[in-house]
């Protein structure tokens, strides 16, 4: 079975005419004036790989995984190191200058093969039967050239909500405060593409829109760890420091958080942070069911992206009336879009005014009728005192109401979770050396 390639650009040896002449089971299927006209060739179904013998400038880890999405892999000519180790960082295979045309062949089968998980020998001939062009795919990220850089492994941290300000941001704010002053490295990252609100809160200029400025380096493969730490504004409080990353300042600005950049992001994040706290927004639709250009940005891809890469997912609904049923049809959409999920309850704003007596364990109650199978893990009091103080000031609970009682439910929480997986990773450790010896 043939390898069908659709093809853009001309490199100095012509390889792709190479290809042609070599008359083996890779097959020129289309010959592109330019890189739009050969993302609608691979839209519709006509190829398997597409071969980027020019103009690979223009090349983004969107676009490569937006065509593995539609089972195309990407093999790109580069045309020097530093442009190899680019296309390399954003998703790519490589064929370098010096390549023949059968050494681009080669690369391509290894391309479909990483792709499909389909193996092919060398000259390109599978070494197993392809499924059928239109069978669904299971498409993988291509091996990545290793780097220097350290890969970290700090604990990705979402605080994700219903709609109607259940206070996600106010609650992320004030969990990475508390991390911080617990002697944790902690970067806070805004990824709500409606109303990013952490530089708000923190009393921050909102101009920069860090979070942007990362995907935007890292969909062109030139986000390194140093880049990051440059983008991730610094914010010093009493109690210690964090790093910020911080959200969009217009809604429309939503197409800069695309999936693939973001996901670059949040791994390369966990190399200078020991936790990093996502601020999501609260949308779990996958609008993209509403669209007919399956390779069009997603609005709601960067909270569905940060929810499949959280390690703790913390699902925050106001304790009233209204918040209650919000939250129990957004745990329901959780379930259906992210299936993996294990969300941590908390209620917030509890107040005997909307609950009645007792509201705790009223509301124990109540989830346990009505609620999902999920139990609520926590309540945090409402303050409006120290709310209304901290976001007067820009500042933390920790440093206007050190002794509110929501300020403490918030610490808590969080950090009683971290000190917990601390130790089970310092366990595990303990007892992979002694499997070793």
């Amino acid at each position: 079975m043939t390898i069908p390639v659709v093809t853009v650009g001309q490199s100095g040896e012509d390889l792709v005419g190479g290809l042609e002449r070599l008359h083996g089971d890779i097959i020129v299927v289309r010959r592109c004036e330019e890189l739009a006209e050969l993302l609608a060739a691979c839209q519709s179904g006509l190829a398997r790989a597409a071969v980027i013998a020019g103009g690979s400038g223009e090349l983004t880890a969107t676009l490569v995984d937006r065509l593995a999405a539609v089972g195309v892999a990407v093999v790109a000519v580069a045309g020097h190191h530093d442009e190899a180790q680019r296309l390399r960082a954003i998703g790519a295979y490589v064929a370098g200058p010096d390549a023949d045309s059968a050494e681009l062949a080669r690369n391509i089968a290894e391309a479909v093969e990483g792709l499909t998980g389909v193996g092919f020998s060398a000259d390109g001939v599978r070494a197993s039967s392809l499924s059928d062009p239109a069978a669904s795919l299971n498409p993988t990220v291509p091996p990545v050239q290793e780097t220097q850089e350290v890969e970290g492994d700090a604990r990705i941290i979402a605080v994700w909500g219903p709609l109607g300000s259940p206070g996600r941001t106010l609650v992320a704010v004030n969990m990475a405060a508390e991390l911080a002053a617990d002697g944790q490295s902690v970067l806070l990252v805004d990824a709500d593409s409606y109303g990013a609100s952490v530089a708000a809160v923190l009393g921050m200029l909102d101009e920069s829109a860090g979070l942007a400025q990362a995907c935007r380096a890292a969909d062109q493969g030139q986000l390194d760890l140093d880049t990051l730490r440059r983008i991730a504004t610094p914010v010093f409080l009493k109690s210690g420091t964090l790093r910020v990353l911080s959200g969009i300042t217009r809604a429309d600005r939503w197409t800069e958080l695309r999936a693939p950049a973001l996901t670059m992001v949040l791994e390369k994040a966990k190399a200078i942070a020991d936790v990093v706290i996502v601020d999501t927004g609260f949308s779990l639709e996958a609008d993209e069911e509403l669209s007919f250009d399956t390779l069009a940005p997603r609005r709601n891809a960067a909270t569905l992206r940060v929810l499949e890469l959280a390690d703790t997912l913390y699902a925050i609904g106001s304790a009233d009336p209204i918040g209650i049923p919000r939250l129990v049809r957004a745990l329901a959409e959780l379930e259906t879009s992210v299936p993996h999920a294990s969300p941590t309850v908390i209620l917030n704003k509890v107040r005997v005014g909307t609950v009645g007596r007792s509201p705790q364990a009223q509301l124990r109650d109540a989830w346990e009728r009505y609620g999902p199978a999920v139990d609520i893990a926590g309540f945090l009091p409402a303050d409006l005192d120290a709310c209304d103080a901290s976001l007067l000031t820009g500042s933390v609970l920790s440093e206007v109401a050190p002794t509110s009682p929501l300020r403490h439910a918030i610490a808590q929480i969080v950090c009683a979770n971290v000190q917990q997986n601390r130790k089970s990773h310092v366990r595990s450790a303990r007892a992979r050396r002694r499997l070793k010896r």
